[in-house]
């Protein structure tokens, strides 16, 4: 498995794990929903579970995916700033999935 997390996406995820209750913690990337050959993404902080891969990232920042499911592997966390709206943004381009529809 593969997952890239971009500089803006890994200050502001660092901003959260290093705060002291999230100190056991690892970054989930999960599906909330999928349809043909691509899925939509959701994430949240969790503990490693059975069937979990924890994922290292050229950011110092590992990921948990489930290890069962194709399409988490290569997705790219991005975290965008904007004047009308900012947050994170999770996308797989090795699976042609470039952004929300």
């Amino acid at each position: 498995m593969k997952v890239k997390i971009t500089r803006n996406a890994a200050k502001k995820l660092l901003e959260e794990l290093n705060k002291e209750e999230n100190k056991e913690m690892n970054v989930r990337v999960f599906i909330t929903h999928s349809h043909g050959d691509h899925a939509h993404y959701g994430m949240d902080l969790d503990k490693q579970k059975d069937g979990d891969e924890l994922v290292a990232t050229d950011k110092d920042i590992s990921v948990l995916v489930d290890a069962s499911e194709p399409l988490l592997d290569g997705i790219k966390i991005d975290y965008l700033y904007s004047t009308q709206e900012e947050g994170f943004v999770i996308t797989n381009p090795s699976k042609g999935n470039h952004g929300d529809h």
